[in-house]
């Protein structure tokens, strides 16, 4: 593909990730102004949050089988499109209940967008310089989300909360017609449609997701909540088994049998779970416990949440060049190591100075996690799998998200509280020392990923019905 058209597939992917990433974490600033003007209560507030991630969490193996069965490059436009769409509603939204539909149209629409942003640079970029585009792609990431407080207690105190919805439309009216005319149009291997796969997945992924979202409020016991994971549970098995004997299966279990696919996928889900549950509390303790406006609690999170789009790239590069391994272990440890001592440091009066270094070093190891991950999960695989395995690492991730904040959450709230600083602290550094802790077992789990040397020794045939990797680590 000529250099130019690898620039602008980039160069959207990037626009279009950053928006779906942004809108992960924008709401959470504008939810007093929401709860105000639209006289929401509580629970109704959660789903505003919870909304976008139900949808976003439980469509992206979707979003990528149909990416490979219509086209990417068109599921790509139509997933903008969509969630385009929702964001003006979410604007226009005249009461709580729209609200929480448009966050579930938005979140729709990302999961489609989320897979194929990494598949399209799959497609663009040859395996010799996919490292570079990676960890653009990763840094482009760690921004949105590192900016999604910033810019959305920004725009909530300097004009309104419809605008952190509005800034979405400009974006997708203009990057949708450039996808068409720029975008090369691909297709997954098998053009035929796994609809049961794609009904037991959405609905096994939907009950897991569901539950999790709601054992906080409901209590873990609760019969809603119970039947919800346990539903979900029975229905993603139910998903593999089909997934064994159908003829086109959505996602092929064989995946699973190759080693740096599997470690890879555990790496992720132990980060996101760390990590992301992590974060969901520590960016409370400015709030909560400083007393700092929303907007100051952004700002002091991004020493932490804006070094991957520093180190992101060289991660990526690295990652071309001494295999995935090596910067995922380190990387892991590095972010148990830093939420270790965060957790140790905190206190109601604790300087914000002293946590600048571990919020640099954790954010600095995920960097290191982020584009090594996709490299190694995209060269586990065929070429033409890309969208499958790309979908099922997105989900993965997220799921992992999801389990870290409900997991973090009931052992703050068993340890503590937000009724004073001392019982936030009191909640939030056990729960802390959790989230360290699954990182430090992912970091182990990053050491059975197959070293590079390995990969480059490899014969070029297929084993066990999976292309050996050349040049994953």
């Amino acid at each position: 593909m000529p250099r130019t058209r690898t620039g602008w597939t980039l160069a959207l992917v990037s626009v279009a990730l950053f928006m779906v990433t942004l809108d992960n974490l924008v709401v959470t600033t504008a939810l007093p102004s929401i709860r105000m003007e639209l006289h929401a209560g509580l629970d109704t507030l959660e789903w505003t949050v919870n909304a976008y991630t139900l949808s976003f969490a439980v469509l992206l193996l979707t979003g990528a089988a149909l990416g490979d069965r219509f086209g990417r490059r068109r599921m790509f436009i139509a997933g903008l499109s969509l969630f385009t769409l929702g964001s003006a509603a979410a604007a226009l939204a005249p009461s709580a209940t729209a609200l929480i539909v448009a966050r579930a149209v938005q979140g729709a629409g990302g999961a489609v967008v989320m897979p194929l942003t990494l598949t399209l640079l799959s497609e663009a970029f040859p395996a010799g310089r996919r490292g570079v585009a990676l960890g653009v792609w990763s840094g482009i990431s760690g921004l949105g989300v590192a900016l999604g407080p910033v810019i959305g207690g920004a725009v909530v105190s300097g004009i309104s909360w419809h605008w952190i919805f509005w800034l979405n439309v400009p974006v997708g009216i203009v990057v949708a017609p450039l996808a068409y005319a720029r975008l090369s149009e691909s297709f997954g291997s098998n053009r035929r449609f796994d609809i049961p796969g794609i009904l037991l997945a959405t609905a096994g992924l939907f009950g897991i997701v569901y539950g999790l979202v709601r054992a906080n409020a409901l209590g873990w016991g609760s019969a809603t909540v119970m039947g919800a994971l346990l539903g979900g549970a029975a229905l993603l098995v139910a998903f593999a088994l089909w997934e064994r004997r159908s003829p086109a299966p959505m996602l092929p279990l064989r995946f699973f049998r190759n080693r740096a696919f599997s470690a890879t996928n555990g790496v992720s889900y132990a980060m996101y779970f760390g990590m992301f549950g992590s974060i969901f509390l520590l960016a409370q303790f400015f709030q909560t416990a400083q007393h700092y406006s929303a907007l100051g609690a952004g700002i002091r999170t991004l020493p932490w949440t804006a070094m991957p789009m520093v180190v992101a790239p060289i991660a990526g590069v690295l990652s071309d060049r001494v295999g995935s391994r090596p910067l995922m272990f380190a990387g892991l440890a590095l972010q148990a190591i830093a939420i270790t001592w965060i957790a140790a440091l905190l206190g109601p009066a604790t300087p914000y100075a002293v946590l600048i270094p571990p919020f640099m070093l954790a954010g600095a190891g995920m960097a290191l996690v982020f584009a090594p991950s996709a490299n190694a999960v995209l060269s586990a695989v065929r070429p033409h799998e890309a969208g499958q395995a790309s979908g099922a690492n997105s989900a993965i991730r997220e799921v992992g998200g999801v389990f870290g904040v409900a997991v973090l959450a009931t052992v703050f709230s068993h340890a503590g509280g937000f009724a004073s600083a001392q019982q936030f602290v009191a909640g939030l550094q056990p729960a802390a020392f959790v989230g360290a802790g699954v990182l430090g077992v992912g970091a182990l789990v990053a050491l059975l990923v197959p070293g590079r040397r390995a990969h480059v020794a490899a014969e070029p045939e297929v084993t066990f019905g999976v292309a050996p990797l050349v040049d994953a680590a």
